[in-house]
């Protein structure tokens, strides 16, 4: 992952996983994908223990973070990424297939979320770098 940034409906942008997001984005030859994305420095809970966090600490792990695996489908004549998402840390997209606007060129693949997979109007867009086998 070499960005993760947010428009928002009324233009703003933001950098809800940080100015240097954390990911990485695996795509097998049948479609299979598991795709991470992370907050550096997330703080850590301080008991040490998983389920013994606070609110705030259950907070900063989950919205520091989004992950989802399933089926992809690349529509190159229409520019179109068609994740169908099995499992998601956001629970309400499993199940969902949503599709997605990219480009790729120079190695770099930029593909925007919809507007409405956030529900609030804000259009989030990952830039990815492939790496050399």
């Amino acid at each position: 992952m070499t960005a993760a940034y947010e428009v928002t409906a009324n233009g703003t942008r933001t950098m809800n996983f940080g100015e240097h997001p954390e990911g990485l984005l695996m795509v097998d030859q049948e479609g299979r994908y598991s795709l991470q994305i992370f907050r550096p420095n997330r703080p850590k809970f301080a008991s040490g223990d998983k389920t013994r966090g606070t609110p705030g600490e259950y907070r900063e792990a989950v919205l520091g973070s989004s992950t989802h695996t399933g089926n992809v489908v690349i529509d190159p004549v229409r520019n179109k990424l068609i994740f169908r998402i099995d499992t998601a840390s956001y629970p309400n997209w499993e199940g969902d297939e949503q599709v997605r606007d990219y480009t790729y060129k120079d190695n770099i693949l930029t593909y925007s979320v919809p507007a409405s997979a956030s529900g609030n109007g804000t259009v989030a867009y990952s830039v990815w770098r492939h790496m050399p086998e």
